[in-house]
């Protein structure tokens, strides 16, 4: 036999036995809680609410106050604001066990009904939280003090320090080598491509043809920049000194 519940605006289709999350109840755990929004019953002669099965119910053990995964809320705006914010959530649930479903007398049962949190006052609430908190902290282990930490621990000469690596020099330039980053639109990257390919001077540059233009540009993937920019121009200027 199956059942068909409603709590926290959403809907369940349970069995004896299932384990379930669900929006926060007022109880604690270990509480039997009861379910009375029934909308349908299943199994060998299905019942289905109009738009509640009236006098039916489930009841479940409350297991423990928990929290969902963290879900993150990022939020980036268009174009020249630069703006983005990034929000964590964790919602509040209940872990709940179910345990019987009554096709009727659950008026009768005196069993406490499954009241969300914000049906009922904050200082229930306040008070729910902080005995699962409470709980919570009985589970963690007990902090050492640095006294019970340094005896636990083996006396040990400390490590040597390792000699910190100083970073090698950057290669000196080549002898002879012009400053290739003046022609506009070359920057040091683009000068590392261009020393590599042998290329580092504005003579070299200055004559190049447009095999030579068309042959750089595809090892390197410029992508029309040489032209587009003038290079060639700029290197006969800057070659004159």
């Amino acid at each position: 036999m199956f059942a068909v519940i409603k709590t926290g605006g959403k809907q369940y289709k349970v069995q004896s036995g299932d384990m379930l999350r669900v929006e926060r109840l007022a109880a604690d755990a270990g509480e039997t809680v009861q379910f009375n929004e029934v909308l349908m019953l299943g199994g060998d002669s299905p019942v289905v609410g109009s738009p509640m099965v009236d006098d039916a119910g489930v009841q479940a053990e409350v297991v423990d106050q928990i929290k969902g995964e963290k879900v993150i809320h990022f939020v980036k705006r268009r174009r020249k604001h630069s703006s983005k914010r990034t929000k964590g959530h964790r919602q509040k649930l209940t872990l709940v066990k179910i345990g019987e479903i009554m096709a009727s007398g659950a008026g009768k049962s005196g069993a406490k009904a499954a009241i969300g949190t914000g049906s009922v006052s904050a200082a229930a609430v306040a008070a729910i939280e902080s005995n699962a908190a409470a709980k919570f902290d009985a589970a963690k282990p007990a902090k050492k003090t640095k006294a019970e930490k340094k005896e636990a621990a083996p006396a040990a000469e400390k490590p040597a320090k390792a000699a910190k690596a100083k970073p090698a020099k950057k290669a000196a330039a080549a002898e002879g080598a012009d400053d290739l980053s003046k022609i506009s639109g070359v920057g040091p990257v683009i000068v590392g491509k261009l020393n590599g390919e042998g290329v580092t001077t504005f003579a070299q540059i200055a004559a190049w043809t447009d095999a030579d233009v068309e042959a750089i540009e595809e090892k390197l993937s410029f992508k029309g920049r040489v032209g587009r920019e003038d290079w060639i121009a700029q290197a006969k200027e800057l070659a004159k000194g």
